[in-house]
């Protein structure tokens, strides 16, 4: 069994310096002699650093690429993967990550930490090494238990595009609000099988990295005024909108917001309704405060997260960069079990 580690960056990868006090990035030796327990199991670990590691508030469509790349070239050599991410944008590149890997048959599990592994009361060191345990886990069959992209965090392995980081304090930093845990970790692991999705046997991975950046997010807040909104949709070169709505999915029933998101669907903005809400799902047309959106032309993204629908519409835009039509119709439907489109 053999797992290859991924360090990007993120506090996981500091150590303290000892004459000054201040976070430095760790050499890989610095790191094993960190977690020497790791280095001694059945499970062979490999550990590849990028140069240099970045710090989580610098991601970009890039670095979603390199580590998609380092996967899929190290992919039959390895039968798991473990990336090493900063906590603030994880969510982000993990979810990504979950639209470029595509028929995954091995695990590819992000983590990171609150603190760095230097410090004594680190949760570095539990969360790495569990992670390495659940992407090293096999079934009866001798396959993968969970290949897919996840997030391992605080005891509990969550979809990867169903995360959002919901705490900068608690070691449990993440939730999944509209999908349950996948596995959770005390004394043992207990994995909930059914809820784990599973490709053919036979699956070929298919890796696709062209990234679009040319994105919004749009929220809306009582009193917001049409300049702001008509600067944002009028954007030049501007492909894609989260229109991050009320409740169920509403929004300000005004003439001049209508006409606004007309008129950047009719230049072909795609723009999708998320509601602001970390539970629950938009529905269109429910109340009448969402039925302009409807007449405008703007999309449900049903109980998708902001993460995952910002950086879906990226890898798509990317994918079909002349095909409007097919990023919409995409949009609709959950690719990497994101969404539950048929609520």
């Amino acid at each position: 069994m053999r797992i290859l580690v991924i360090l990007t960056g993120g506090t996981i990868t500091m150590v303290r310096n000892e004459a000054t006090g201040a976070l430095r990035p760790a050499d890989t030796d610095t790191f094993r002699a960190f977690v020497p327990e790791l280095f001694t199991s059945s499970v062979q670990i490999d550990m590849l650093p990028f140069e240099p590691l970045i710090d989580s508030s610098d991601v970009n469509c890039q670095l979603w690429e390199k580590i998609a790349r380092t996967i899929e070239k190290n992919y039959p050599k390895y039968d798991g993967f473990v990336v090493l991410h900063g906590t603030d944008t994880m969510a982000y590149t993990a979810s990504a990550l979950s639209f470029m890997l595509r028929h995954l048959t091995k695990p590819v599990i992000f983590t990171g930490s609150q603190l760095p592994i230097g410090v004594l009361r680190s949760d570095a060191k539990e969360n790495l090494m569990t992670a390495v345990e659940i992407a090293s886990e096999q079934d009866e069959q001798g396959r993968s238990r969970v290949p897919e992209v996840c997030i391992y965090f605080g005891s509990a392995l969550l979809r990867a595009n169903r995360t959002t980081k919901r705490n900068a304090e608690h070691f449990s930093a993440f939730e999944s609000s509209n999908y349950p845990s996948l596995a959770k970790a005390g004394v043992h692991i207990l994995y909930r099988t059914r809820l784990i999705h599973n490709e053919p046997a036979d699956s070929r991975l298919q890796v696709v990295t062209a990234c679009d950046d040319r994105v919004a997010v749009l929220r809306l807040f009582p009193g917001i005024r049409q300049d702001v909104v008509h600067s944002i949709l009028s954007t030049p070169s501007l492909r894609g909108v989260v229109l991050q709505t009320y409740g169920s999915g509403n929004a300000p029933s005004s003439e001049w917001l209508y006409n606004e998101l007309v008129e950047a669907v009719s230049r072909g903005v795609v723009i999708v309704n998320k509601t602001q809400c970390s539970t629950g799902s938009v529905e269109m047309g429910r109340y009448d405060a969402s039925i302009n959106l409807l007449k405008a032309g703007v999309l449900s993204g049903y109980d998708i997260t902001t993460e995952a629908l910002l950086t879906k519409m990226m890898v798509l835009f990317g994918e079909y960069p002349d095909d409007t039509e097919k990023v919409k119709t995409l949009l609709q439907q959950s690719l990497a079990g994101e969404m539950s489109a048929e609520m």
